[in-house]
């Protein structure tokens, strides 16, 4: 809680040679109209100049913070792990080093926390930007509500609109698989707390062309290995949720 008796947010952004992009994700982070955040930006080894744009926006703004993950791997759930072990707040929220945030993301999903004491995750619609950014209503549609078995059959919280809270399941962190951002949605909700949606476009998501998640095939084996050695779930309830989970990623990645 902070001084002003408002909840504090911890943003967890990890980066990896993301000078091209990263000024753009801190500023929309530092854009928010709900001002009691701080921003975590966990680096993993970056070669080129992101630290330097990150050390110029703390030197403006006390609020952001530039980590540096102790053991780097190469993999986001390591960077994002040692800024959850560092959080302070009592929600936490992530964003990656190359998506952006609209203004009123982190005020309106506080707003949901309020409706429900079962609701321990928000998330939110995004939209596919490409990589300049430019927009053209590629909104990727999430359902108003789920539940932990509700969301073996898909993934629908965009991992750039989430946010749980703290209070309620504790800290959580993420395993060091393929597709580590469903798997730690999945764990959240494991304890019986169900997440809902704002309904509302908060976040950009930029589409880019040599990013890990764009080779679909990878994709689609690395949710298989979630529902078997993850989630220990038995084959033929695996192959049910992995065919309704293939169909609605091909849907999604037409949008």
């Amino acid at each position: 809680m902070t001084k002003h008796g408002q909840p504090l947010i911890s943003v967890i952004m990890p980066m990896y040679n993301s000078e091209r992009f990263v000024g753009k994700a801190i500023e929309s982070v530092i854009g928010q109209t709900y001002p009691h955040w701080e921003l975590l930006v966990v680096d993993d080894g970056s070669s080129d100049s992101s630290c330097d744009v990150v050390r110029a926006y703390a030197a403006r703004d006390p609020r952001v913070h530039l980590l540096v993950n102790p053991t780097p791997v190469g993999m986001p759930y390591a960077p994002r792990n040692y800024g959850i072990q560092q959080a302070r707040g009592e929600f936490i929220a992530f964003l990656d080093s190359d998506d952006i945030w609209l203004r009123e993301k982190l005020r309106q999903q506080l707003v949901v926390f309020h409706r429900d004491e079962r609701t321990a995750v928000v998330y939110s619609d995004y939209e596919k930007v490409n990589e300049e950014g430019e927009r053209s209503a590629r909104i990727v549609s999430a359902p108003r509500k789920t539940n932990y078995q509700q969301l073996l059959y898909s993934n629908v919280i965009g991992n750039l609109t989430g946010i749980f809270d703290v209070r309620k399941v504790g800290k959580h962190y993420f395993t060091g698989v393929h597709h580590e951002d469903y798997a730690f949605w999945l764990s959240v909700l494991k304890s019986g707390y169900i997440a809902r949606s704002t309904s509302t476009v908060t976040a950009l998501y930029r589409v880019r062309k040599h990013s890990v998640s764009s080779d679909k095939l990878k994709v689609l084996f690395w949710q298989w290995h979630i529902y078997r050695k993850v989630e220990n779930i038995g084959i033929l309830r695996s192959a049910y949720y992995y065919f309704f989970y293939a169909f609605h990623a091909l849907r999604k990645a037409l949008i």
